[in-house]
Protein backbone atom coordinates (compact mmCIF):
# COMPACT_ATOMS: atom_id res chain seq x y z
CA UNK A 1 0.00 0.00 0.00
CA UNK A 2 1.63 3.63 -1.43
CA UNK A 3 1.87 6.37 0.83
CA UNK A 4 -1.04 8.34 -1.23
CA UNK A 5 -3.36 5.20 -0.59
CA UNK A 6 -2.73 5.03 3.30
CA UNK A 7 -3.35 8.96 3.32
CA UNK A 8 -6.57 8.77 1.61
CA UNK A 9 -7.93 5.82 3.88
CA UNK A 10 -6.92 7.84 6.90
CA UNK A 11 -8.50 11.03 5.53
CA UNK A 12 -11.91 8.56 5.17
CA UNK A 13 -11.61 7.58 8.61
CA UNK A 14 -11.30 10.68 10.07
CA UNK A 15 -14.06 11.59 8.19
CA UNK A 16 -16.42 9.09 9.29
CA UNK A 17 -15.16 9.99 12.91
CA UNK A 18 -17.60 13.39 12.49
CA UNK A 19 -20.48 10.79 13.13
CA UNK A 20 -19.63 10.58 16.84
CA UNK A 21 -18.12 14.03 17.61
CA UNK A 22 -19.54 14.58 21.40
CA UNK A 23 -18.92 11.05 22.71
CA UNK A 24 -15.20 11.58 21.42
CA UNK A 25 -14.89 14.97 23.29
CA UNK A 26 -16.57 13.82 25.90
CA UNK A 27 -13.78 10.98 26.08
CA UNK A 28 -11.24 13.55 25.34
CA UNK A 29 -12.82 16.11 28.12
CA UNK A 30 -12.82 12.94 30.45
CA UNK A 31 -8.92 11.86 29.62
CA UNK A 32 -7.61 15.42 30.41
CA UNK A 33 -9.76 15.49 34.43
CA UNK A 34 -8.06 12.31 34.94
CA UNK A 35 -4.68 13.87 33.98
CA UNK A 36 -5.49 17.06 36.68
CA UNK A 37 -7.17 14.22 39.30
CA UNK A 38 -3.59 12.60 38.98
CA UNK A 39 -1.36 15.67 39.41
CA UNK A 40 -3.29 16.13 42.18
CA UNK A 41 -2.44 12.25 43.62
CA UNK A 42 1.02 12.89 42.91
CA UNK A 43 1.16 16.46 44.42
CA UNK A 44 -1.12 14.85 47.83
CA UNK A 45 1.07 11.47 47.98
CA UNK A 46 4.35 13.75 47.97
CA UNK A 47 2.87 15.55 50.61
CA UNK A 48 2.39 13.37 52.77
CA UNK A 49 5.39 11.40 52.82
CA UNK A 50 7.43 14.68 52.59
CA UNK A 51 5.71 15.75 55.94
CA UNK A 52 5.59 12.70 57.30
CA UNK A 53 9.40 11.92 56.32
CA UNK A 54 11.34 15.02 56.26
CA UNK A 55 8.87 17.12 58.65
CA UNK A 56 8.10 14.59 61.19
CA UNK A 57 4.19 15.62 60.87
CA UNK A 58 1.92 13.50 63.49
CA UNK A 59 -1.12 11.50 61.03
CA UNK A 60 -4.05 13.80 62.47
CA UNK A 61 -2.46 16.68 60.82
CA UNK A 62 -2.31 15.37 57.83
CA UNK A 63 -6.18 15.04 57.09
CA UNK A 64 -6.72 17.25 54.42
CA UNK A 65 -4.09 16.03 52.30
CA UNK A 66 -5.73 12.33 53.19
CA UNK A 67 -8.91 13.52 52.20
CA UNK A 68 -7.61 14.99 49.33
CA UNK A 69 -5.85 11.95 47.87
CA UNK A 70 -9.21 10.36 48.27
CA UNK A 71 -10.85 12.37 46.63
CA UNK A 72 -8.58 12.53 43.83
CA UNK A 73 -8.07 8.54 43.44
CA UNK A 74 -12.39 8.86 42.87
CA UNK A 75 -12.17 11.44 40.70
CA UNK A 76 -9.95 9.77 38.47
CA UNK A 77 -11.48 6.40 38.61
CA UNK A 78 -14.72 8.19 37.86
CA UNK A 79 -13.06 10.10 35.00
CA UNK A 80 -11.60 6.38 33.34
CA UNK A 81 -14.97 4.69 33.85
CA UNK A 82 -16.95 7.76 31.80
CA UNK A 83 -13.96 8.33 29.49
CA UNK A 84 -14.27 4.36 28.30
CA UNK A 85 -17.98 4.50 27.96
CA UNK A 86 -17.58 7.64 25.78
CA UNK A 87 -15.05 5.75 23.82
CA UNK A 88 -17.00 2.75 23.23
CA UNK A 89 -20.11 4.87 22.51
CA UNK A 90 -18.17 6.71 19.85
CA UNK A 91 -16.81 3.25 18.20
CA UNK A 92 -20.23 1.75 18.26
CA UNK A 93 -21.77 4.89 16.80
CA UNK A 94 -19.60 5.09 13.57
CA UNK A 95 -19.13 1.35 13.28
CA UNK A 96 -23.45 1.36 13.07
CA UNK A 97 -23.05 4.13 10.73
CA UNK A 98 -20.37 2.24 8.43
CA UNK A 99 -22.00 -0.66 8.35
CA UNK A 100 -25.13 1.23 7.12
CA UNK A 101 -23.12 2.94 4.23
CA UNK A 102 -22.43 -0.58 3.18
CA UNK A 103 -25.41 -1.82 3.03
CA UNK A 104 -27.41 0.67 1.31
CA UNK A 105 -23.74 0.81 -1.22
CA UNK A 106 -25.24 -3.32 -1.51
CA UNK A 107 -28.78 -2.68 -2.10
CA UNK A 108 -28.27 0.18 -4.67
CA UNK A 109 -25.47 -2.25 -6.46
CA UNK A 110 -28.29 -4.73 -6.37
CA UNK A 111 -28.38 -8.83 -6.84
CA UNK A 112 -26.01 -8.81 -10.54
CA UNK A 113 -23.27 -7.68 -8.29
CA UNK A 114 -23.93 -9.17 -4.93
CA UNK A 115 -23.98 -12.75 -7.16
CA UNK A 116 -20.36 -11.77 -8.01
CA UNK A 117 -18.84 -12.57 -4.55
CA UNK A 118 -18.93 -15.04 -2.07
CA UNK A 119 -21.54 -15.12 0.87
CA UNK A 120 -18.59 -15.61 3.40
CA UNK A 121 -16.58 -12.79 1.80
CA UNK A 122 -19.37 -10.80 2.54
CA UNK A 123 -20.25 -11.53 5.65
CA UNK A 124 -16.48 -10.74 5.95
CA UNK A 125 -16.84 -7.29 4.95
CA UNK A 126 -19.58 -6.58 6.57
CA UNK A 127 -19.17 -7.69 10.11
CA UNK A 128 -15.53 -8.20 10.71
CA UNK A 129 -13.84 -5.60 8.87
CA UNK A 130 -16.00 -3.10 10.35
CA UNK A 131 -15.46 -4.48 13.84
CA UNK A 132 -12.17 -3.91 13.41
CA UNK A 133 -12.35 -0.28 13.35
CA UNK A 134 -14.13 -0.50 16.99
CA UNK A 135 -10.67 0.69 18.89
CA UNK A 136 -9.70 3.29 16.17
CA UNK A 137 -12.37 5.26 16.65
CA UNK A 138 -12.80 4.48 20.45
CA UNK A 139 -9.11 5.04 21.58
CA UNK A 140 -6.77 5.84 19.06
CA UNK A 141 -8.43 8.88 17.84
CA UNK A 142 -9.10 10.35 21.19
CA UNK A 143 -5.94 8.92 22.56
CA UNK A 144 -4.26 10.73 19.84
CA UNK A 145 -5.54 14.22 21.44
CA UNK A 146 -4.50 13.41 24.96
CA UNK A 147 -1.03 12.04 23.63
CA UNK A 148 0.05 15.48 23.17
CA UNK A 149 -2.25 17.41 25.93
CA UNK A 150 -1.41 15.12 28.97
CA UNK A 151 2.04 15.51 28.58
CA UNK A 152 2.19 18.85 28.34
CA UNK A 153 -0.30 19.09 31.35
CA UNK A 154 2.66 17.31 33.13
CA UNK A 155 5.36 19.26 31.66
CA UNK A 156 3.41 22.71 32.69
CA UNK A 157 3.81 21.52 36.87
CA UNK A 158 7.35 19.63 36.38
CA UNK A 159 9.60 22.42 34.82
CA UNK A 160 8.56 24.99 37.60
CA UNK A 161 9.65 22.39 39.96
CA UNK A 162 13.06 21.10 38.22
CA UNK A 163 14.11 22.08 34.82
CA UNK A 164 16.51 19.37 34.11
CA UNK A 165 13.38 16.78 34.77
CA UNK A 166 11.34 18.88 32.59
CA UNK A 167 14.34 18.80 30.07
CA UNK A 168 14.67 14.89 30.49
CA UNK A 169 10.99 14.49 29.32
CA UNK A 170 10.79 16.80 26.45
CA UNK A 171 13.75 15.19 24.88
CA UNK A 172 13.36 11.42 25.43
CA UNK A 173 9.43 11.94 24.52
CA UNK A 174 9.94 12.22 21.03
CA UNK A 175 11.52 8.80 20.51
CA UNK A 176 7.63 6.64 21.22
CA UNK A 177 5.95 8.03 18.30
CA UNK A 178 8.90 8.27 16.25
CA UNK A 179 9.50 4.43 16.52
CA UNK A 180 5.56 4.08 15.62
CA UNK A 181 5.92 5.75 12.56
CA UNK A 182 8.67 3.14 12.05
CA UNK A 183 6.37 0.25 12.63
CA UNK A 184 3.69 1.56 10.64
CA UNK A 185 4.64 1.06 7.75
CA UNK A 186 4.83 -2.57 7.79
CA UNK A 187 1.50 -2.95 10.27
CA UNK A 188 -0.64 -1.54 7.61
CA UNK A 189 0.44 -3.66 4.85
CA UNK A 190 0.11 -6.71 7.14
CA UNK A 191 -3.48 -6.12 8.06
CA UNK A 192 -4.26 -5.82 4.79
CA UNK A 193 -2.87 -8.80 3.18
CA UNK A 194 -4.43 -10.37 6.56
CA UNK A 195 -8.19 -9.10 6.09
CA UNK A 196 -7.45 -10.36 2.15
CA UNK A 197 -6.75 -13.92 3.99
CA UNK A 198 -9.67 -13.88 5.93
CA UNK A 199 -12.01 -12.80 3.27
CA UNK A 200 -11.41 -15.47 0.82
CA UNK A 201 -11.20 -18.25 3.97
CA UNK A 202 -14.87 -17.18 4.75
CA UNK A 203 -16.18 -17.55 1.42
CA UNK A 204 -14.40 -20.40 0.74
CA UNK A 205 -15.82 -21.91 4.09
CA UNK A 206 -19.25 -20.40 4.12
CA UNK A 207 -19.92 -22.03 0.43
CA UNK A 208 -18.37 -25.17 0.96
CA UNK A 209 -20.76 -25.42 4.18
CA UNK A 210 -23.96 -24.82 1.88
CA UNK A 211 -22.47 -27.79 -0.47
CA UNK A 212 -21.50 -30.14 2.17
CA UNK A 213 -24.23 -32.79 0.76
CA UNK A 214 -23.32 -32.27 -2.67
CA UNK A 215 -19.62 -32.70 -1.44
CA UNK A 216 -20.15 -36.10 0.18
CA UNK A 217 -22.32 -37.26 -2.45
CA UNK A 218 -19.43 -36.58 -5.15
CA UNK A 219 -16.87 -37.78 -2.19
CA UNK A 220 -15.25 -34.74 -2.55
CA UNK A 221 -14.88 -34.23 1.08
CA UNK A 222 -10.94 -35.09 1.16
CA UNK A 223 -9.96 -32.73 -1.93
CA UNK A 224 -12.19 -29.87 0.20
CA UNK A 225 -10.68 -30.81 3.72
CA UNK A 226 -6.91 -30.28 1.49
CA UNK A 227 -8.05 -26.77 0.20
CA UNK A 228 -9.14 -25.50 3.00
CA UNK A 229 -6.13 -26.35 4.93
CA UNK A 230 -4.00 -24.34 2.38
CA UNK A 231 -6.49 -21.15 2.72
CA UNK A 232 -6.45 -21.54 7.02
CA UNK A 233 -2.73 -22.14 6.14
CA UNK A 234 -2.14 -18.40 4.60
CA UNK A 235 -4.50 -17.15 6.91
CA UNK A 236 -2.37 -18.30 9.61
CA UNK A 237 0.82 -16.95 8.62
CA UNK A 238 -1.06 -13.57 7.77
CA UNK A 239 -2.06 -13.66 11.26
CA UNK A 240 1.49 -14.03 13.15
CA UNK A 241 2.45 -11.57 10.95
CA UNK A 242 0.70 -8.59 12.12
CA UNK A 243 0.94 -10.60 15.99
CA UNK A 244 4.90 -10.43 15.29
CA UNK A 245 4.68 -6.56 14.55
CA UNK A 246 2.26 -6.19 17.27
CA UNK A 247 4.50 -7.49 19.78
CA UNK A 248 7.22 -6.24 18.73
CA UNK A 249 6.29 -2.35 18.67
CA UNK A 250 5.03 -2.91 22.12
CA UNK A 251 8.25 -4.58 23.46
CA UNK A 252 10.40 -1.57 21.80
CA UNK A 253 7.86 1.12 23.61
CA UNK A 254 8.08 0.13 26.88
CA UNK A 255 12.34 0.12 26.83
CA UNK A 256 11.99 3.44 25.41
CA UNK A 257 9.64 4.78 28.18
CA UNK A 258 11.48 2.48 31.22
CA UNK A 259 15.06 3.86 29.97
CA UNK A 260 13.30 7.46 30.07
CA UNK A 261 12.18 6.85 33.82
CA UNK A 262 15.44 5.09 34.77
CA UNK A 263 16.93 8.40 33.68
CA UNK A 264 15.02 10.65 35.75
CA UNK A 265 15.27 8.63 38.89
CA UNK A 266 19.26 8.19 38.43
CA UNK A 267 19.20 11.87 37.99
CA UNK A 268 16.78 12.74 41.31
CA UNK A 269 19.03 9.82 43.11
CA UNK A 270 23.05 11.64 42.41
CA UNK A 271 21.10 14.85 43.54
CA UNK A 272 20.21 13.59 47.05
CA UNK A 273 23.28 12.16 47.67
CA UNK A 274 25.09 15.83 46.21
CA UNK A 275 26.47 14.55 43.18
CA UNK A 276 24.69 16.50 41.04
CA UNK A 277 23.56 20.17 41.58
CA UNK A 278 21.55 21.58 38.68
CA UNK A 279 18.10 21.90 37.70
CA UNK A 280 16.28 22.95 40.90
CA UNK A 281 17.01 26.92 40.09
CA UNK A 282 19.60 27.14 42.98
CA UNK A 283 17.25 25.94 45.68
CA UNK A 284 17.64 23.19 47.72
CA UNK A 285 16.19 19.85 46.22
CA UNK A 286 13.28 18.38 48.89
CA UNK A 287 11.50 15.02 48.98
CA UNK A 288 8.42 17.01 47.93
CA UNK A 289 9.72 17.47 45.08
CA UNK A 290 11.92 14.34 43.98
CA UNK A 291 8.62 12.08 44.97
CA UNK A 292 6.51 14.52 42.83
CA UNK A 293 8.04 14.49 39.78
CA UNK A 294 9.24 10.50 39.95
CA UNK A 295 5.14 9.55 40.47
CA UNK A 296 4.51 11.90 37.21
CA UNK A 297 7.38 10.18 35.42
CA UNK A 298 5.24 7.53 34.34
CA UNK A 299 1.98 9.46 33.88
CA UNK A 300 4.06 11.40 31.49
CA UNK A 301 4.50 8.50 29.55
CA UNK A 302 1.56 6.48 29.81
CA UNK A 303 -0.31 8.57 27.01
CA UNK A 304 2.36 7.91 24.25
CA UNK A 305 2.48 4.40 25.57
CA UNK A 306 -0.80 4.06 25.08
CA UNK A 307 -0.72 5.85 21.89
CA UNK A 308 1.56 3.35 20.71
CA UNK A 309 -0.41 0.05 21.87
CA UNK A 310 -3.43 1.60 19.60
CA UNK A 311 -1.20 2.51 17.07
CA UNK A 312 -1.39 -0.87 15.94
CA UNK A 313 -5.22 -0.47 16.19
CA UNK A 314 -4.88 2.24 13.86
CA UNK A 315 -3.26 0.26 11.43
CA UNK A 316 -5.63 -2.36 11.38
CA UNK A 317 -8.23 0.29 10.60
CA UNK A 318 -6.98 0.84 7.25
CA UNK A 319 -6.27 -2.13 6.69
CA UNK A 320 -9.97 -3.05 6.97
CA UNK A 321 -10.82 0.26 5.55
CA UNK A 322 -9.11 -0.27 2.41
CA UNK A 323 -11.77 -3.02 0.54
CA UNK A 324 -14.24 -1.00 1.93
CA UNK A 325 -13.92 2.23 0.61
CA UNK A 326 -13.01 0.48 -2.36
CA UNK A 327 -16.04 -1.04 -2.49
CA UNK A 328 -18.23 2.07 -1.04
CA UNK A 329 -16.74 3.84 -3.92
CA UNK A 330 -18.14 1.67 -6.85
CA UNK A 331 -20.07 3.61 -9.40
CA UNK A 332 -23.86 2.69 -8.87
CA UNK A 333 -25.88 2.37 -12.05
CA UNK A 334 -29.02 3.88 -10.70
CA UNK A 335 -30.99 6.39 -11.43
CA UNK A 336 -30.64 9.54 -9.48
CA UNK A 337 -33.83 11.51 -10.90
CA UNK A 338 -36.97 11.76 -8.53
CA UNK A 339 -39.75 11.74 -11.60
CA UNK A 340 -41.84 8.81 -10.98
CA UNK A 341 -43.61 6.65 -13.79
CA UNK A 342 -46.59 7.42 -14.66
CA UNK A 343 -49.48 5.72 -13.46
CA UNK A 344 -50.82 2.78 -15.78
CA UNK A 345 -52.14 -0.78 -15.83
CA UNK A 346 -49.46 -2.70 -17.85
CA UNK A 347 -46.34 -1.48 -19.55
CA UNK A 348 -44.65 -1.41 -22.78
CA UNK A 349 -41.38 -1.93 -23.05
CA UNK A 350 -39.06 -0.91 -26.19
CA UNK A 351 -35.15 -1.75 -26.60
CA UNK A 352 -33.19 -0.40 -29.74
CA UNK A 353 -29.58 -0.88 -30.16
CA UNK A 354 -29.17 -1.98 -26.55
CA UNK A 355 -26.03 -3.09 -25.29
CA UNK A 356 -26.16 -4.23 -22.03
CA UNK A 357 -22.28 -4.17 -19.69
CA UNK A 358 -21.02 -5.45 -16.23
CA UNK A 359 -20.38 -2.56 -14.03
CA UNK A 360 -16.14 -2.77 -15.44
CA UNK A 361 -18.25 -2.17 -18.54
CA UNK A 362 -17.82 -5.62 -19.70
CA UNK A 363 -20.59 -5.82 -22.67
CA UNK A 364 -22.77 -8.96 -21.31
CA UNK A 365 -25.42 -8.87 -23.72
CA UNK A 366 -26.67 -6.81 -27.14
CA UNK A 367 -27.00 -5.06 -29.35
CA UNK A 368 -30.55 -6.53 -29.26
CA UNK A 369 -33.93 -4.95 -30.74
CA UNK A 370 -36.85 -5.84 -28.96
CA UNK A 371 -40.31 -4.43 -27.75
CA UNK A 372 -42.55 -6.45 -25.46
CA UNK A 373 -45.98 -4.32 -25.85
CA UNK A 374 -48.32 -3.67 -22.95
CA UNK A 375 -49.86 -7.18 -21.45
CA UNK A 376 -48.11 -9.54 -23.52
CA UNK A 377 -46.14 -12.49 -22.17
CA UNK A 378 -42.36 -12.60 -23.50
CA UNK A 379 -40.53 -16.03 -22.40
CA UNK A 380 -36.44 -15.93 -22.54
CA UNK A 381 -35.22 -19.17 -23.69
CA UNK A 382 -31.71 -20.17 -23.92
CA UNK A 383 -28.38 -22.24 -22.89
CA UNK A 384 -26.92 -20.97 -19.69
CA UNK A 385 -24.65 -18.25 -19.85
CA UNK A 386 -26.64 -16.41 -23.00
CA UNK A 387 -27.68 -13.61 -21.43
CA UNK A 388 -31.19 -14.17 -20.20
CA UNK A 389 -30.28 -12.54 -16.20
CA UNK A 390 -27.82 -9.95 -17.53
CA UNK A 391 -30.85 -8.49 -20.02
CA UNK A 392 -33.41 -9.29 -16.99
CA UNK A 393 -30.83 -7.25 -14.50
CA UNK A 394 -30.72 -4.07 -16.85
CA UNK A 395 -34.63 -3.96 -17.43
CA UNK A 396 -34.46 -4.51 -13.39
CA UNK A 397 -32.19 -1.70 -13.05
CA UNK A 398 -29.08 -3.45 -11.87
CA UNK A 399 -26.70 -2.76 -14.46
CA UNK A 400 -25.97 -0.28 -16.80
CA UNK A 401 -26.65 -0.30 -20.87
CA UNK A 402 -25.73 1.86 -24.05
CA UNK A 403 -28.38 2.36 -26.13
CA UNK A 404 -32.26 3.18 -25.49
CA UNK A 405 -34.47 1.06 -22.84
CA UNK A 406 -37.50 2.92 -22.86
CA UNK A 407 -40.67 1.92 -20.38
CA UNK A 408 -43.97 3.58 -21.72
CA UNK A 409 -41.92 5.96 -23.68
CA UNK A 410 -39.81 6.81 -21.15
CA UNK A 411 -36.23 6.38 -20.93
CA UNK A 412 -35.62 4.09 -18.44
CA UNK A 413 -32.42 6.06 -16.96
CA UNK A 414 -34.76 8.88 -16.26
CA UNK A 415 -37.10 6.85 -14.36
CA UNK A 416 -36.97 7.34 -10.19
CA UNK A 417 -35.51 3.77 -9.37
CA UNK A 418 -37.95 3.33 -6.02
CA UNK A 419 -41.08 4.39 -8.38
CA UNK A 420 -39.53 1.99 -11.09
CA UNK A 421 -39.44 -1.10 -8.38
CA UNK A 422 -42.77 -0.73 -7.22
CA UNK A 423 -44.15 -0.97 -10.73
CA UNK A 424 -42.95 -4.89 -10.53
CA UNK A 425 -43.97 -8.13 -9.11
CA UNK A 426 -41.00 -10.51 -8.98
CA UNK A 427 -40.71 -14.35 -8.71
CA UNK A 428 -37.23 -16.33 -9.05
CA UNK A 429 -36.34 -19.46 -8.84
CA UNK A 430 -34.74 -19.67 -4.78
CA UNK A 431 -37.55 -18.30 -2.96
CA UNK A 432 -35.73 -15.85 -0.40
CA UNK A 433 -37.65 -16.09 3.08
CA UNK A 434 -36.08 -14.77 6.35
CA UNK A 435 -36.42 -15.51 10.04
CA UNK A 436 -39.53 -14.36 11.09
CA UNK A 437 -43.79 -14.96 10.95
CA UNK A 438 -45.44 -15.75 7.46
CA UNK A 439 -47.11 -12.69 7.96
CA UNK A 440 -43.92 -10.85 8.25
CA UNK A 441 -42.54 -12.89 4.91
CA UNK A 442 -45.43 -11.34 3.26
CA UNK A 443 -45.06 -7.64 4.03
CA UNK A 444 -40.84 -7.09 3.64
CA UNK A 445 -41.91 -3.69 2.67
CA UNK A 446 -44.12 -2.76 5.77
CA UNK A 447 -47.28 -2.00 3.58
CA UNK A 448 -50.48 -1.64 4.91
CA UNK A 449 -52.30 -4.84 3.23
CA UNK A 450 -55.72 -5.27 4.66
CA UNK A 451 -56.92 -8.89 5.76
CA UNK A 452 -58.85 -9.03 2.38
CA UNK A 453 -55.28 -8.59 0.07
CA UNK A 454 -53.97 -11.00 1.99
CA UNK A 455 -56.31 -13.58 1.70
CA UNK A 456 -56.84 -13.00 -1.38
CA UNK A 457 -53.13 -13.03 -2.49
CA UNK A 458 -52.64 -16.27 -0.53
CA UNK A 459 -55.39 -17.91 -2.17
CA UNK A 460 -53.91 -17.07 -5.43
CA UNK A 461 -50.80 -18.84 -5.21
CA UNK A 462 -52.57 -21.42 -3.55
CA UNK A 463 -50.90 -20.92 -0.32
CA UNK A 464 -54.36 -20.77 1.63
CA UNK A 465 -53.99 -24.60 2.42
CA UNK A 466 -50.87 -24.77 4.60
CA UNK A 467 -50.89 -20.95 5.87
CA UNK A 468 -54.49 -21.62 7.60
CA UNK A 469 -53.46 -24.43 9.41
CA UNK A 470 -49.96 -23.13 10.71
CA UNK A 471 -51.26 -19.79 11.28
CA UNK A 472 -50.15 -16.15 9.85
CA UNK A 473 -48.20 -16.27 13.06
CA UNK A 474 -46.13 -19.16 12.19
CA UNK A 475 -42.30 -18.38 12.32
CA UNK A 476 -40.05 -19.22 10.18
CA UNK A 477 -36.25 -20.15 10.31
CA UNK A 478 -33.74 -18.73 7.35
CA UNK A 479 -33.40 -20.51 4.53
CA UNK A 480 -37.18 -21.31 4.30
CA UNK A 481 -36.55 -23.97 7.38
CA UNK A 482 -39.79 -25.59 8.60
CA UNK A 483 -41.72 -25.17 5.29
CA UNK A 484 -41.38 -27.43 2.32
CA UNK A 485 -39.65 -26.05 -1.33
CA UNK A 486 -42.66 -25.60 -3.12
CA UNK A 487 -44.52 -23.98 -0.01
CA UNK A 488 -42.09 -21.33 0.18
CA UNK A 489 -42.48 -21.04 -3.47
CA UNK A 490 -46.01 -20.21 -3.16
CA UNK A 491 -45.64 -17.67 -0.52
CA UNK A 492 -42.79 -15.63 -2.31
CA UNK A 493 -45.83 -15.76 -5.13
CA UNK A 494 -48.22 -14.14 -2.65
CA UNK A 495 -45.91 -11.82 -1.72
CA UNK A 496 -45.27 -10.68 -5.44
CA UNK A 497 -49.16 -10.63 -6.05
CA UNK A 498 -49.77 -8.24 -3.06
CA UNK A 499 -46.99 -6.03 -4.68
CA UNK A 500 -49.48 -6.02 -7.26
CA UNK A 501 -46.75 -4.49 -10.47
CA UNK A 502 -47.74 -3.70 -13.95
CA UNK A 503 -44.56 -5.58 -14.85
CA UNK A 504 -44.09 -9.30 -13.92
CA UNK A 505 -40.29 -11.06 -14.12
CA UNK A 506 -40.75 -14.58 -13.62
CA UNK A 507 -37.14 -16.53 -13.08
CA UNK A 508 -37.75 -20.49 -13.46
CA UNK A 509 -40.06 -20.69 -10.58
CA UNK A 510 -40.79 -24.26 -10.74
CA UNK A 511 -37.03 -25.16 -11.14
CA UNK A 512 -36.99 -27.33 -7.67
CA UNK A 513 -40.16 -28.51 -7.25
CA UNK A 514 -42.30 -31.62 -7.71
CA UNK A 515 -45.13 -32.11 -10.44
CA UNK A 516 -47.62 -31.08 -7.77
CA UNK A 517 -46.38 -28.02 -6.88
CA UNK A 518 -45.12 -27.04 -10.22
CA UNK A 519 -48.81 -27.02 -11.72
CA UNK A 520 -50.07 -25.22 -8.66
CA UNK A 521 -47.44 -22.58 -9.42
CA UNK A 522 -48.31 -22.62 -13.65
CA UNK A 523 -52.10 -22.19 -12.41
CA UNK A 524 -51.33 -19.22 -10.11
CA UNK A 525 -49.11 -17.72 -12.65
CA UNK A 526 -51.31 -17.53 -15.45
CA UNK A 527 -54.12 -16.26 -13.62
CA UNK A 528 -52.00 -13.45 -12.03
CA UNK A 529 -50.32 -11.97 -14.68
CA UNK A 530 -53.50 -11.93 -17.27
CA UNK A 531 -53.36 -8.58 -19.07
CA UNK A 532 -49.78 -7.91 -17.12
CA UNK A 533 -46.53 -7.40 -19.33
CA UNK A 534 -44.57 -10.19 -18.38
CA UNK A 535 -41.31 -11.44 -18.44
CA UNK A 536 -40.20 -15.17 -17.88
CA UNK A 537 -37.06 -17.05 -18.12
CA UNK A 538 -37.39 -20.71 -18.40
CA UNK A 539 -35.57 -23.66 -19.67
CA UNK A 540 -38.76 -25.98 -19.62
CA UNK A 541 -40.02 -25.39 -23.74
CA UNK A 542 -42.72 -27.80 -23.01
CA UNK A 543 -44.66 -25.28 -20.95
CA UNK A 544 -44.27 -22.09 -23.29
CA UNK A 545 -46.97 -22.95 -25.42
CA UNK A 546 -48.92 -20.77 -23.18
CA UNK A 547 -46.97 -17.71 -23.61
CA UNK A 548 -47.49 -15.13 -26.62
CA UNK A 549 -44.03 -15.30 -27.94
CA UNK A 550 -40.61 -16.46 -27.85
CA UNK A 551 -37.45 -15.12 -27.91
CA UNK A 552 -34.42 -17.56 -28.13
CA UNK A 553 -31.10 -15.67 -26.85
CA UNK A 554 -27.62 -17.34 -27.75
CA UNK A 555 -24.46 -15.28 -26.66
CA UNK A 556 -26.16 -12.38 -25.75
CA UNK A 557 -28.03 -12.01 -28.70
CA UNK A 558 -31.82 -12.70 -29.78
CA UNK A 559 -31.31 -15.16 -32.71
CA UNK A 560 -35.00 -16.47 -33.09
CA UNK A 561 -38.69 -14.54 -31.79
CA UNK A 562 -42.13 -15.59 -32.68
CA UNK A 563 -44.60 -17.76 -30.85
CA UNK A 564 -44.44 -21.53 -29.99
CA UNK A 565 -45.44 -23.06 -33.02
CA UNK A 566 -43.88 -20.89 -35.25
CA UNK A 567 -40.27 -21.74 -33.84
CA UNK A 568 -41.20 -25.37 -33.50
CA UNK A 569 -42.02 -25.49 -37.52
CA UNK A 570 -38.51 -23.58 -37.63
CA UNK A 571 -34.69 -25.44 -38.36
CA UNK A 572 -33.42 -22.84 -35.95
CA UNK A 573 -32.40 -22.82 -32.68
CA UNK A 574 -35.20 -23.30 -30.79
CA UNK A 575 -35.77 -26.25 -32.73
CA UNK A 576 -32.26 -27.75 -31.06
CA UNK A 577 -32.87 -26.88 -27.65
CA UNK A 578 -36.28 -29.09 -28.20
CA UNK A 579 -34.37 -31.74 -29.63
CA UNK A 580 -31.85 -31.34 -26.95
CA UNK A 581 -34.82 -31.67 -24.29
CA UNK A 582 -36.01 -34.58 -25.72
CA UNK A 583 -33.08 -36.34 -26.03
CA UNK A 584 -31.82 -35.96 -22.21
CA UNK A 585 -35.26 -36.74 -21.13
CA UNK A 586 -35.10 -40.13 -23.29
CA UNK A 587 -31.32 -41.02 -21.88
CA UNK A 588 -32.77 -40.53 -18.45
CA UNK A 589 -35.70 -43.06 -18.98
CA UNK A 590 -33.66 -45.35 -20.31
CA UNK A 591 -31.12 -45.03 -17.24
CA UNK A 592 -34.54 -45.51 -14.94
CA UNK A 593 -35.79 -48.44 -17.05
CA UNK A 594 -31.90 -50.04 -16.77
Amino acid sequence: MDKHTQKSLRNWLKLQSKQAQKWMMLSIAMGLVSTVAIIAQAAFIATLLHSAIIEATALEHLTSPIFGLVAALVVRSLANYVKEIAGFKAGAHIRVYIRQLVLDKVRQLGPAYIQQKQAGAWATLILEQVEEMQDYFAKYLPQMTLAGAVPLMILIVVFPQNWAAGVIFLFTAPLVPLFMALVGKKAAEANRKNFKALQRLSGHFYDRLQALTTIRLFNQADQQVEQLNAASEVFRKRTMSVLKIAFLSSAVLEFFTSVSIAITAVYFGFSFIGELNFGNYGLPLTLFTGLFILILAPEFYQPLRDLGAYYHAKQQAIGAAESLVEFLNIAVYQSQSTTPIPATDSLRIEAKDLIVTAQDGTQLVGPINVTVEQGESIALVGHSGAGKTSLINAILGFLPYKGSLKVNGIELKTIQSASWHQCISWVGQNPMLLHGTLLENLNLGDHAYSDQQIQHALHQSHSDEFVHELGLDYQIEDQMGGLSVGQAQRLALARAILQQGQLWIIDEPTASLDSTSEALIFDSLSQVTQHKTTLMITHQLSALSTVDRVLVMEKGQIVEQGSYAELVKQEGAFHRMLNDAQHLSLDGKENLDG
